[in-house]
């Protein structure tokens, strides 16, 4: 199970930190977590993953240099760290991972 927290409204060049907290599994093996974005009236879009073995990371060009996905291992739960968000950032977030498991979603707002 996937509970993502941390959306809310935001100025544009603020920033939030998403939380993604897991259960069911453990981030100290080796599975690949995904952060993905679905903004009004669009697709999903990917925008970060980690593999949790090595701690790599990825992102999509949209977003690389203002977003920073991370994890804490001991709480079990992914991060995601936005800055300088723009109002393109707007869109609901989900964390997804293995067993083909999803959150329920954060919408993030960058509005002035």
């Amino acid at each position: 199970q996937l509970v993502e927290s941390g959306g809310g409204l935001v100025q544009p060049g603020g920033s939030l930190r998403l939380s993604c907290a897991a259960s069911g599994f453990t981030f100290r093996m080796n599975w690949w977590m995904y952060w993905v974005r679905q903004a009004p009236g669009k697709g999903l879009e990917w925008v970060s993953n980690m593999f949790t073995g090595d701690g790599s990371t990825y992102y999509s060009d949209s977003v690389k240099g203002r977003f920073t996905i991370s994890r804490d291992n001991a709480n079990n739960t992914l991060y995601l760290q936005m800055n300088r968000l723009k109002q393109d950032d707007t869109a609901v977030y989900y964390c997804h991972g293995p067993f083909n498991s999803w959150g329920q979603g954060t919408r993030v707002t960058v509005s002035s």
